[in-house]
């Protein structure tokens, strides 16, 4: 008994041990969060990201995500902001980008979305090298975290292997009240307004976290601007660059792609089939008086994997399709050079002159259409697993295409983008401006999802608000649909189906601001993200020096 009392006065008397906190802990540079705190909400940041994306569309939840990704970094070090930025990326890419494993396997989706969460880690690290800069001057840090998201992208879509520009904040807001401001500097001045609103709504937490009545105040003004900058967008006149003029009849043909029972070759001629016997239904329609005369009709990216110059029963099908609709057909196919590579193309087919008109794709798609540094890739594919470097060895070598993004049918002008060059501003723009008057976008969704389709439907919205064209996306698949000016959606059709649609779409030969400023807002909100960036590391280096 006398040595439990002993034992329990000693213990009485030690201090007790301290207890770790779970949130919030001190830093050299302040008030921070405990590091699996930071972890946790960089994680919750990028799945609320993906849920502002299509299928979703949760658009005010892209502002959120960039609120709790500043959090997160605040006042770490260089490395754990790179970290926080890289979790924050995978939580982000990995559920969003689920859709290219669906038929290539796991490998290229964990590759694809880790390279991508290294954009964001570097994010990470740009803003964690900024904190005391921003602790010292509060009002800079809003616009300092959208100036590094724009440059976040602008990074991501350029590098590596020419870009991959998915996954943008503005891409998420086609449905948004933001939406108009695609109209007014393009999708980068888009990405920096939800960024910035994202940025207010982080330094509004953090003065009303304070509890001071003054910080309460000022918190509540930022979240008015927030607002305020979410529907602000539609007071900009973007009627004032409406297309007017004669309307054009045009037709899609969704043919569908049968998934079973066919070897490759039949599987291809499946699908040309489809289209033309489609094509042949609506002009039984037409002569019925039971459908509209179209003036074009336009066919999916691959709707004819077998050579139509080269392979002449391709060739007298799709004649036959387009002498029965009596009207020019644009349709993609696959051309092999006389270099033994093949061009992913997109054709003018007249019914009476055949292929008039050849658009070959600008930005093949990396390591599904052409791999760079093969031999480097099929080295360490091998590595991995011989299947892999086996597949790098049946990629097709698809050419870069060099003519301008324009395809002339008759009198009118249309864009000629194929798949994912819809996502690139510069292919998109320099279409626009070489004379396109209608945003007319081929894609083959074929081995993806309805997720990928309805994303890349946004993007086509988005570029018809952006340059002020009326639209449409033509797919093998799905999702198939018409778009005006002001983005709305006509005539959606569903995934893994065969479906006509038609509508009368006005061309346009105006310019948005958007489309006369060209890379001007990119270069402008990179640079300056690169300044403020520069200014932090001089801020910190002079600090440094003033403790010694």
């Amino acid at each position: 008994m006398i040595d439990d009392d002993r034992d329990t006065a000693a213990d009485a008397a030690a201090p007790a041990p301290r207890r770790r906190p779970l949130l919030v802990t001190d830093s050299p540079l302040g008030r921070r969060l405990t590091l699996p705190a930071a972890l946790v909400l960089a994680a919750v940041s990028g799945l609320l990201a993906v849920l502002a994306f299509p299928p979703y569309g949760i658009w005010p939840l892209a502002a959120v995500s960039v609120a709790g990704f500043g959090a997160a970094v605040h006042r770490r070090r260089a490395r754990g902001g790179f970290g926080i930025g890289f979790v924050y990326g995978l939580a982000f890419f990995l559920p969003l980008l689920s859709w290219t494993s669906t038929q290539v396997g796991q490998y290229p989706w964990l590759f694809l979305s880790a390279l991508q969460a290294l954009a964001t880690a570097i994010l990470g690290l740009g803003l964690a090298l900024c904190s005391r800069l921003i602790d010292a001057h509060r009002w800079i840090w809003a616009p300092l975290t959208a100036l590094a998201w724009v440059a976040q992208e602008t990074l991501r879509s350029h590098q590596p292997f020419g870009g991959f520009p998915w996954a943008r904040l503005a891409f998420s807001q086609a449905d948004a009240p933001t939406s108009g401001i695609a109209w007014l500097g393009g999708a980068p001045l888009l990405s920096f307004t939800v960024a910035l609103t994202g940025g207010l709504v982080l330094v509004a937490g953090y003065l009303l976290a304070a509890r001071r009545v003054a910080g309460i105040r000022k918190g509540a003004i930022l979240v008015a601007a927030a607002a305020y900058l979410t529907v602000g967008a539609l007071a900009l006149p973007v009627g004032a660059t409406a297309p007017a003029g004669e309307a054009v009849n045009i037709a899609v043909i969704q043919g569908n792609v049968p998934r079973l029972g066919l070897d490759f070759n039949e599987q291809r001629r499946a699908v040309l089939d489809n289209h033309v016997n489609a094509t042949k239904d609506l002009a039984a329609e037409v002569a019925a008086g039971r459908a509209e005369q179209p003036d074009l009709v336009v066919w999916p990216e691959n709707a004819s994997d077998i050579d139509p110059i080269a392979n002449q029963d391709a060739y007298d099908l799709i004649t036959e399709a387009a002498v029965a609709i009596d009207a020019p057909i644009v349709l993609g196919g696959i051309v092999h050079n006389d270099d033994g590579t093949r061009s992913n193309m997109s054709i003018v087919w007249d019914p009476e002159q055949g292929p008039v008109e050849m658009y070959s794709k600008r930005h093949p798609v990396p390591f599904a259409e052409y791999v760079p540094y093969k031999d480097f890739f099929r080295t360490v594919a091998g590595w991995i697993d011989p299947r892999m470097a086996d597949g790098i060895d049946n990629v097709a070598g698809f050419e870069h295409g060099q003519n301008p993004g324009v395809i002339s049918v008759g009198d009118l002008e249309i864009t000629g983008l194929i798949c994912f060059e819809i996502a690139f501003d510069a292919e998109t723009a320099d279409s626009v401006r070489d004379g396109a008057q209608l945003m007319v976008v081929q894609t083959n969704n074929a081995t993806f999802d309805t997720n990928e389709a309805q994303q890349q439907l946004a993007m086509v919205q988005l570029r018809s608000i952006e340059h002020a064209r009326d639209g449409l996306m033509a797919s093998t698949v799905g999702v198939s649909g018409f778009t005006d000016h002001t983005g709305h959606v006509s005539q959606a059709t569903e995934f893994n189906t065969a479906a006509v649609i038609q509508a009368d779409l006005t061309p346009s030969t105006t310019s948005t601001p958007a489309t006369a400023m060209g890379i001007l807002p990119e270069t402008v909100l990179t640079g300056a993200a690169l300044v403020g960036l520069a200014c932090a590391i001089v801020f910190n280096i002079r600090h440094r020096r003033s403790q010694t």
